[in-house]
């Protein structure tokens, strides 16, 4: 197997702004939508602007009208009347922007998420090989959210906010350009303070998505193989483990959180001495100008606003560590989008065919139980079709996982239809890795595999695979019913052929006998089951296929010996007409293959029937008598 990538990735962070524009990309589509909600946040601003300067001048009317001793309330009433308009209104759109947003947000998020699952069905198999389950479902999830949050609530919050100010700043200015002066030399230092505190705590929010992701993976494996954990007393090494990955994430959210905690007391404390100083400067100012130059009214809305000035400079702020959280899952979310999917530069395709008498090869556009390889030629625009046979050759193959480090060397050998071929070797020989290059979940470096006579690099993926039907040693069965995880095999197979599968591998019997038959629910991988059971579904999924060609990988090496004759006279109902590779540590079930592969680090070192392997009296041999076992 190739080596699994360490738990820290050590990636470093993009660019959060190219990020950002990344992230924004996805809500195009959305513009009109988006246009009505700053509309709506325009009118929610502007009411709440309008309520501070309607308090100077009410305060204005009052004093007017103590000075000339009036007694008409009319100017009042009025005042009061519009800005209960202009009031409501902003409380109509308010809810009416967060409405939409929420709609914008689940929509962008599905969008992310529909892509994120798209791009991950067209990534090789080496990439699963080096990441953890966790890890990735941990995009999925806290992630996803993060970035349901940022786009819900921040990105609003932050475009309110900046909507705000600018309300704010023009009825400050009409109030008195003055105090406008002297405020902008405190909004600087807040605005500078709050740029620090952010910028510090961005990476820190990053390495908390990280460590998450580490956390999320090793939880799911330990859930996975706890059994394994309980048998060898593993319990107190795994929590110290634990507590290692758990302690990072720790540090990095405790270090994150103290710079997102800081940013509220911090804008704060900036505000009230802010408001302290503006005080003292209008209050001198109105005094010493007799309110020539600034009225009370003026410096009692004035000093409102500077309140309301640094609300959403504070939601700015707040909000900033939110998007720095979100920002650092999409860049997670983005590195898996930005993996290069699986290359799949072949033209030759699988295609229904008609066997004429004289064994011509023609295309038919119905299932006809026969398959043949479409091979169109550029050059002059014919096509030929091959019949598909099974057979299956590879020539002087060399391949490693990673550079430097060898797994294959000059692996010759040749399957004719119908053939049986076994591979036999220790742990670590290469034999799955030989399964994987014909089925290319991998490329080879050097060499040549050929399928009927065809280079397989010139054969899709999709249809190379879908002739290719496989039987592994680890079982997985999906959430429902045993007949939808027999079609598995075969989607518009009929109820008809996929019970005629399960007889066919010796399974029929044992689901007749479930509580609902075929219709029994199956959850949890087949918990229910037994290894054995479990076994025979699988082998009845790759029978309703009906491929030419059979990868059995140890297929029988976990099950007890009797269940084993029970899944071998299966797989041996399977076997039959077709060209079929068997791994396997039990010599038993390779004894009657019509050639044996004996692998030993990478190379082939024998080949031949097993009365062959016998008389040569060499691994084989001494693996058959018992001098010594395969690890």
């Amino acid at each position: 197997m190739p080596p699994v990538r360490p738990r820290g990735d050590g990636r470093k962070a993009r660019n959060p702004k190219k990020t950002l524009t990344r992230l924004l990309s996805y809500m195009k589509k959305y513009i009109p939508i988006l246009v009505i909600v700053l509309v709506c946040i325009t009118v929610t601003s502007y009411a709440q602007a309008r309520m501070s300067t309607a308090l100077g001048d009410l305060v204005d009317e009052i004093l007017a009208m103590v000075e000339t001793k009036s007694t008409d309330f009319t100017p009042i009433v009025d005042l009061l009347v519009r800005v209960g308009i202009v009031l409501a209104a902003g409380i109509v759109c308010a809810w009416l922007f967060n409405f939409l947003m929420v709609s914008v947000a689940q929509g962008t998020q599905k969008v992310i998420r529909d892509e994120m699952f798209t791009k991950m069905q067209k990534l090789p198999l080496r990439y699963f090989d080096q990441n953890t389950a966790g890890n990735i479902m941990s995009r999925y999830t806290s992630d996803i959210d993060t970035l349901r949050q940022m786009v819900s609530q921040s990105i609003p919050q932050c475009a309110a906010s900046i909507i705000s100010l600018i309300v704010i700043s023009v009825n400050l200015i009409l109030e008195s350009w003055v105090l406008c002066i002297v405020m902008v030399f405190t909004v600087f230092v807040i605005v500078l303070v709050t740029k620090t505190v952010v910028g510090r705590s961005g990476k820190y929010f990053l390495e908390q998505q990280r460590a998450l992701g580490r956390v999320n993976g090793y939880v799911e494996e330990l859930i996975n193989g706890q059994r394994v954990v309980k048998v060898f007393n593993h319990e107190d090494a795994c929590k110290r483990e634990f507590d290692q990955i758990n302690d990072e994430l720790q540090r990095n959210a405790y270090t994150a959180g103290v710079y997102a905690n800081a940013m509220g007391p911090i804008n704060n404390n900036l505000g009230y001495i802010q408001y302290a100083i503006l005080a003292v400067v209008g209050g001198v100012l109105a005094v010493s100008s007799g309110g020539k130059a600034l009225e009370l009214g003026s410096l009692m809305a004035f000093m409102l606003l500077s309140r309301q000035f640094n609300m959403p400079i504070a939601q700015i702020s707040n909000q900033l560590n939110a998007i720095v959280l979100a920002l650092a899952g999409a860049e997670r979310i983005f590195d898996l989008m930005d993996e290069e999917p699986e290359v799949d530069d072949g033209y030759v395709t699988l295609v229904n065919a008609e066997i004429g008498p004289d064994g011509a090869v023609t295309e038919s556009d119905k299932r006809t139980g026969h398959w043949a390889w479409k091979h169109p030629h550029k050059a002059d625009g014919t096509v030929t079709y091959t019949e598909l046979r099974g057979d299956i050759t590879m020539d002087s193959v060399d391949f490693s996982y990673v550079p430097d480090k060898q797994i294959l060397y000059d692996i010759s050998l040749y399957a004719k239809p119908g053939q049986k071929l076994a591979f036999v070797g220790a742990t670590g020989a290469g034999k799955t890795t030989i399964t994987n290059l014909i089925n290319r979940f991998y490329d080879i470096e050097d060499g040549k595999i050929r399928y009927d006579g065809i280079n397989i690099n010139k054969i899709k993926k999709d249809d190379l695979r879908r002739s290719l039907g496989m039987v592994l040693q680890d079982v997985n069965l999906f959430t429902g019913t045993v007949m939808e995880n027999i079609r598995y095999g075969k989607l518009d197979a009929t109820d008809e052929e996929c019970i005629e599968a399960a007889k066919l591998a010796n399974a029929h019997d044992f689901i007749t006998r479930l509580p609902e038959g075929y219709d029994t629910m199956l959850t949890n991988n087949g918990a229910r089951l037994s290894q054995g059971q479990r076994q025979l579904i699988s082998i009845a999924r790759a029978a309703v296929a009906d491929p030419p060609v059979m990868i059995l990988d140890e297929a029988t090496s976990s099950i007890d010996t009797r269940t084993e004759a029970l899944v071998q006279r299966g797989m041996d109902r399977l076997m039959e007409g077709r060209t079929v590779f068997v791994i396997a540590h039990r010599l038993s079930t390779v004894m009657n293959s019509d050639a044996i592969m004996v692998l030993d680090h990478g190379h082939i070192i024998e080949r031949g029937t097993h009365e062959q392997l016998i008389a040569q009296k060499g691994t084989y041999y001494q693996l058959y008598t018992g001098a010594f076992e395969l690890e």
